[in-house]
């Protein structure tokens, strides 16, 4: 389930979706208002916790705004707040929220408010139907946060608007990206959503050569060629009734083209060495790094079997412009390298890490994200992840800017001055218990300690709890 957090402090906010993260709720993070209006029309979530007071528009302000809308108007919603004001209170609840936490709380308090929430929503499911159905005929399967997709950026939103409307027809979909994307995954997405009942069959036209990907690809009869000792069915073959992938299409050799575009124009397939072509009943998706039309223009590609593929085209962003998307990414990949590693903790997400993996360009996109936290949760014996964890190209990034290194280094003061405040006052509310304040700040103990060494602050002994 999506749960949508809007908090203007990030410590707060990062504790919230880490502990969202930990019960196995996905959580969508708004660093304002404004923005959490637009990531709550955008993903429409199953329940919103909004704290009242934010710079600009106000949570009060925000619970108004989509009341008015139909589509967010039934989303459960849970106040949050520094105030113990009774009028405070009662403003939020005459509005018609669900719930009103007052800060500091405690992860169970709030997991109680969050679950009792979504059990009355349960109960009531006539009149979330709508919206449920209106989200599910815009997007494909599985193109909600799950074990494939994470999606929070809108220009990623837009594609798979774009693809949801695509699927459904036979038109070839031409998918545009750099290498590590998730082109493949989108693919598999076009066939979910088609309906279609065959296989969804992939290949990389770049991993063989000619003669193989000729075999592999049309098929080929026995005795064919040299080493041909049994007739075999080609991919194109395999492939009917449901879905064929060509990744990296922008490499077929030029005879391999000329092949593909015939069986594209007639739906009817001849294997190497046949003589009787099969009828087809195919849905093509192809996917490539390069500029076809660039490919066109230098005689490496055909123009008309591009026009044949290009029946409508995805273009994919780059993960260094989908910075929305990475912090939920992280996470994602943090969470399921724990479980896959069987880890009995999920690390959290530091805040030096977390400026690091935002700052980065990623090359080598999705991809390369992955690949970096599955190796930092692999080093990690701790519960947080570090810059020691990450790998020199990141941890140690190339030298910025005069200016770009003073806003940088100017962030990360203000950044740990609120972190240490916050710790500090903790500890006070806590009466100098270090147990009861880690569990206030939503980490660990260890994690404390270590943060009290690391900002030169003395480590009290426990003294009262306070909630």
């Amino acid at each position: 389930m999506n749960l949508l957090v809007i908090e203007d402090d990030l410590l707060v906010r990062s504790n919230i979706l880490d502990l969202l993260e930990a019960e196995g709720y996905t959580g969508i993070g708004a660093e304002n208002g404004e923005r959490g209006v637009e990531l709550a029309v955008q993903h429409l979530p199953d329940l919103v916790i909004c704290d009242v007071s934010m710079p600009g528009i106000d949570g009060y302000q925000v619970y108004e705004i989509l009341r008015e809308r139909p589509a967010t108007a039934v989303i459960p919603f849970i106040f949050l707040s520094a105030r113990a004001d009774r009028a405070d209170v009662r403003r939020g609840m005459a509005l018609g929220a669900d719930d009103y936490v007052t800060k500091p709380f405690t992860r169970m308090e709030l997991l109680d408010s969050i679950r009792a929430r979504l059990r009355r929503s349960r109960g009531s499911e006539q009149s979330h139907t709508p919206r449920r159905v209106e989200l599910q005929s815009s997007m494909p399967p599985h193109a909600a946060e799950t074990d494939r997709f994470v999606i929070r950026d809108p220009a990623m939103r837009a594609v798979y608007d774009q693809l949801a409307r695509a699927s459904h027809g036979p038109i070839s979909v031409l998918i545009l990206g750099e290498t590590g994307v998730g082109k493949e995954l989108l693919a598999e997405a076009v066939h979910q959503h088609s309906g279609r009942t065959g296989r969804f069959v992939a290949l990389n036209c770049a991993a063989l050569n000619e003669h193989l990907l000729e075999s592999e690809l049309f098929g080929h009869e026995k005795g064919a060629f040299t080493g041909a000792i049994s007739a075999k069915e080609g991919l194109l073959e395999t492939a009917d009734g449901g879905t064929l992938f060509l990744d990296e299409v922008g490499e077929l050799p030029h005879a391999t083209q000329v092949k593909l575009l015939r069986v594209l124009e007639e739906r009817k397939v001849l294997r190497v060495g046949g003589r009787t072509a099969r009828s087809l009943d195919i849905r093509l998706v192809a996917a490539t790094h390069r500029d076809l039309e660039a490919a066109i223009d230098h005689g490496e590609f055909r123009a008309d079997l591009y026009y044949r593929l290009n029946g409508i085209a995805l273009n994919v962003p780059p993960l260094r412009e989908r910075k929305a998307d990475i912090e939920a990414l992280a996470r994602h990949f943090v969470a399921r390298a724990a479980r896959e590693s069987r880890r009995e903790n999920v690390p959290q997400l530091s805040e030096p890490v977390l400026r690091v993996l935002l700052a980065y360009h990623w090359p080598g996109n999705i991809r390369e994200l992955r690949n970096v936290l599955e190796r930092a949760v692999l080093l990690c014996d701790g519960d947080e992840l570090t810059l020691a964890h990450l790998p020199p190209k990141l941890a140690q990034p190339p030298a910025a800017g005069p200016e770009r290194e003073d806003e940088l280094a100017q962030l990360s003061r203000r950044m740990e001055e609120v972190e240490r405040q916050r710790i500090i006052d903790a500890l006070t509310r806590c009466g100098g218990n270090q147990t009861q304040a880690a569990e206030l700040l939503g980490v660990s103990r260890r994690t404390l300690v270590t943060r009290l060494s690391q900002y030169n602050l003395p480590r009290p002994r426990s003294g009262s709890r306070q909630i």
